[in-house]
């Protein structure tokens, strides 16, 4: 399943690598973002949570000492088929406190 149309992107992403720990009502569970924005991020998982679940997640980028820890929603799914191209399945999360992202796109906005 692929994004929606509608739902545009209105932060520049970065291509990262970083592991994310994520609480979410099934449990706690810690999987890789590669995609990272101050609206939100991509999780490559196998089992990604189903759309619409709320999640607390915690994270520092590369080469910082920061925490940031923030809570999102699960906004689409990929199950790793687009089109003919096979890309990694997992999740993309949109951040739901916008005010709580700040620290994340000053911090976002020096990562080289």
């Amino acid at each position: 399943m692929g994004r929606s149309s509608d739902n545009a992107r209105r932060h520049r992403r970065q291509t990262v690598r970083i592991l994310v720990d994520y609480q979410h009502a099934g449990g706690v569970s810690c999987d890789y973002a590669t995609t990272l924005g101050a609206g939100g991020l991509f999780m490559e998982c196998e089992d990604p949570l189903p759309k619409g679940t709320v999640v607390k997640l915690r994270f520092r980028l590369p080469h910082s000492e920061d925490l940031h820890e923030l809570e999102g929603r699960v906004s689409w799914l990929r199950d790793g088929i687009t089109g003919d191209r096979t890309l990694a399945p997992g999740m993309g999360i949109q951040f739901t406190d916008p005010a709580a992202t700040g620290p994340l796109a000053r911090e976002l906005d020096h990562l080289d």
